[in-house]
This record gives C-alpha cells, sequence and structure tokens, in this order.
C-alpha cells in the first residue's frame, strides 16, 4: 500500500525549502508509515511550571489516547556544553523520576536514556554527510548561543543534526515542538527527504505538533517580558514543579505586577498581573474573562494568594510522588532498561535497514557482495 505524502507541516519555511518540499510532496510516493510520536528532553536542572504546561501535560495527553509514543531523556544533548558528569548520572533519575510522577506511564509509553542506544549517533554520522555547514550555520539556537562564547565546541554546531538523527532512527512521524525549535523539525524534515532521494524511500518525513504552546505564555515571574526558565539567574523567576508548597507562595507573593489593584488580563500594558491570569487559566481551563470576572472586589496581593493555592494544590501530588520514587533508584533504572530494550528492537531494525542502503557491510551485504563478485 502506498499513499502520496500529504500535508507535511511546514512553518515559518524559506521559499526554496518550502518549493522542495512542494516538489517532493507532488512527485514522490512513499510506504504508508503507522503514526509514531516521538520527543525528548534534557535531564538539566529541575522541570519549571512552563514546562509542565508547555510540554508534560500534552505527551501525557497523547501518552493517554493510546498513541504510539516514545519519550527519550536525550542526555547526549545535555554535554553540548560544560558539565559535570556526576550531576548529569543523577540529573537521568531525578529526570526519570519527575517524568513519572508527573503521569508519563511506562506500559503506555516507551520512556529511555538515549545515550544507551548507540544507533542515534551512528545514524547523526550518516546525515552529517548529507548536512551543509553553512545550513547548519542559519539555525537560530547556533547563533543566539555563539554569541556569549569565545570558544565554540562543534557540539553545539552539530547537534541539531543528532536532533534529526533521534527523530528518524524511530521512523517519527509526529514530533510535539515549541514555536522554537521549528526550524530544527524543518532540518529533520529536510533531511528525510535528501536520504530519500539520494538511497530510496527510508524515512517518513516528520510533521511538527506544534498546538498553542502553554509554555510560550507563561512568563518570568520578576521579568514578563521574558519566557519562564530554569536558565535564569533569578530562582524567584520560575516555579519549579518540586518546589516546596511555602516557597511556591513565596515566588508568587513577589511575582512582578504594578500600581494598580485591579485583577485585569491587558497583556500589553499589564503584562505581570496578566501573567498571573495566564497561568491561572492554564491550570484551570477557565478564560482569561471568566477568572477575571470571578476576582471581582480582590486585589492583586489577594488573588495572588488565591492563585498561590491552586498552584500548591496541583504541584503538591507530583512532588510528593516524586520523593517516592526518587528513593526507589532500582526501579526507576528497571524502567530505563525496560524502554531501552523497547526502542533498541525499533532502532535496530532501522540501522539494519540504513545500513544496506547506504552500503555499510554487514553479515547478509557481505554474502550479497561476495556472490555479485563470483558473477563478475
Amino acid at each position: 500500500m502506498f499513499r502520496r505524502l500529504k500535508n507535511i507541516n511546514i512553518l515559518q519555511n524559506t521559499s526554496s525549502t518550502y518549493a522542495t518540499m512542494k516538489e517532493y510532496n507532488q512527485k514522490v510516493f512513499i510506504c504508508n508509515y503507522s503514526k509514531r510520536i516521538f520527543s525528548g528532553i534534557q535531564p538539566t536542572g529541575n522541570l519549571h511550571l512552563g514546562n509542565y504546561l508547555g510540554a508534560i501535560q500534552k505527551w501525557i495527553q497523547l501518552q493517554d489516547s493510546k498513541e504510539n509514543v516514545i519519550w527519550s531523556i536525550v542526555d547526549m544533548h545535555s554535554i553540548t556544553l560544560s558539565h559535570d558528569s556526576k550531576e548529569m548520572n543523577d540529573n537521568i533519575f531525578k529526570m526519570t523520576a519527575t517524568l513519572v510522577a508527573c503521569g508519563i506511564d511506562p506500559q503506555k509509553s516507551i520512556l529511555f536514556q538515549q545515550s544507551t542506544v548507540p544507533m542515534h549517533t551512528q545514524l547523526c554520522w550518516v546525515l552529517s554527510s548529507i548536512t551543509t555547514l553553512a545550513r547548519l550555520a542559519r539555525l537560530p539556537q547556533f547563533k543566539e548561543k555563539r554569541q556569549t562564547l569565545k570558544v565554540v565546541p562543534l557540539s553545539l554546531y552539530i547537534y541539531p543534526v543528532l536532533q534529526a538523527a533521534d527523530i528518524l532512527l524511530y521512523k517519527a512521524t509526529h514530533v510535539p515542538v515549541g514555536q522554537d525549535q521549528i526550524q530544527h523539525i524543518q532540518l529533520a524534515q529536510e533531511l528525510a527527504i535528501k536520504f530519500n532521494k539520494i538511497y530510496g524511500d527510508t524515512f517518513p518525513v516528520p510533521h511538527a505538533l506544534v498546538t498553542e504552546n502553554a509554555g510560550e505564555r507563561i512568563k518570568s515571574l520578576r521579568d514578563p517580558s521574558k519566557k519562564m526558565s530554569k536558565s535564569s539567574q533569578d530562582p524567584r523567576s520560575r516555579l519549579g514543579i518540586l518546589d516546596q508548597p511555602d516557597v511556591l507562595v513565596k515566588k508568587i507573593k513577589v511575582a512582578v505586577t504594578d500600581c494598580t489593584s485591579k485583577v485585569s488580563y491587558e497583556p500589553k500594558t499589564r503584562p505581570g498581573v496578566s501573567n498571573l491570569v495566564a497561568l491561572h487559566s492554564l491550570l484551570t481551563g477557565k478564560s482569561t474573562n471568566q477568572i477575571c470576572s470571578e476576582a471581582e472586589g480582590l486585589d492583586t496581593g489577594k488573588y495572588k494568594l488565591v492563585l498561590a493555592d491552586l498552584i500548591v494544590e496541583k504541584l503538591t501530588p507530583i512532588r510528593e510522588e516524586y520523593l517516592r520514587l526518587i528513593k526507589e533508584p532500582i526501579y526507576l533504572q528497571k524502567i530505563l532498561e525496560d524502554g531501552r530494550e523497547k526502542a533498541m528492537e525499533i532502532a535496530s531494525e532501522s540501522w539494519h535497514e540504513i545500513q544496506n542502503k547506504v552500503g555499510f557491510k554487514n553479515n547478509i551485504c557481505i554474502n550479497e557482495s561476495i556472490k555479485r563478485i563470483h558473477e563478475l
């Protein structure tokens, strides 16, 4: 069964790339791949509420909808810049415990550690042979980070190729991402198309699952002109999902608002209080208008206490489950080992196909090559 590839999700694309995609869409037939969703998260720092609402909550929804989902703790991406190896080991377990505490179910999803599946780097090398330096230099994250570095490591330059390998290795058809990752998904799309044209149909062209990114709407509590970020130097700027209840309350109390006491949603003129209302909306599913109506008669100080109680109620069960899980390292290791076995099964099949098409010799290829040489 074959079908024409349709509706490739390409946002903010250049005209030349779009033309290439359109031509591929019109002329090339590919196998009908079953839907598979892949995404990864780095084991760096504690997750904040923006991460949870913007990514993890979406993962859980996809998992519970019985989609074919693969989640990876992408530790290799975490060493593009300097890091502490002991801290990295601890963070892998912490991230595993955090994801499970949030609701990721290893029985419904594949959850594994990226570096334990060697095919990621093997495919990265193959894809790097069809990637140009000029193309990688146009990616925004590289442009941003190199401005702050005197010496730019090669890994920072080529990690988008590894990211593409992460996706294509599992023949993922969909990748949940935020707007800031769109150009990296475009690179994965381009590499899938280029590989297929050179070596024959191998990879589906992955679609970016870009819905309204809740994480983009959650701003820093100290500077609402910026996103909430775990890299901020001020810990009061973010709400860690593992923060103690009293810490969460203090952070909400000192969140930047303004001199007007009324609670309203006016992002342009009142970004601070509007950020709190947006957070309230994402936590409850209520509209911003409904929240402002319910807060009628409350000044921003009292409203902060209402919101703080809501956040504590939401995050306390996650924190308590995390504290239980982190005391069971053997169980967490078992989750990662089981996930690795499932991931390896898919990755090995893909890599065997890639080896044959690229021309790398394995036992089967050697026998076929000897036969052809004899015939000649």
